[in-house]
């Protein structure tokens, strides 16, 4: 790990420091995860991926024996979909 020197408000530190320990953890452990949270931010975020329900090609709406009204019948439907593609 490498050390940092930095000039801080010396009241700051230690209003800071009494908030860290009231927290359970360190001023160090504190500005780490500021670091990095502040790093992330310009990570780029990767795009969510929407799965592909089947569709039936007769009628445009879901493929019969999918329930709409149910999350598992779409979990299924979806892996059942995935299953076929990847083994294509």
């Amino acid at each position: 790990m490498a050390n940092l020197t930095i000039s801080l408000d010396e009241n700051l530190v230690k209003q800071a420091r009494i908030k860290a320990i009231q927290e359970g953890t360190s001023l160090s452990a504190k500005v780490r995860e500021m670091l990095a949270a502040y790093v992330r931010q310009d990570a780029p975020v990767k795009a969510a991926v929407i799965p592909k329900l089947p569709v039936s090609k007769a009628t445009g709406g879901l493929m019969p024996g999918i329930d709409p009204s149910s999350n598992r019948s779409f979990y299924e439907a979806m892996d059942a979909d995935m299953d076929i593609n990847s083994s294509k």
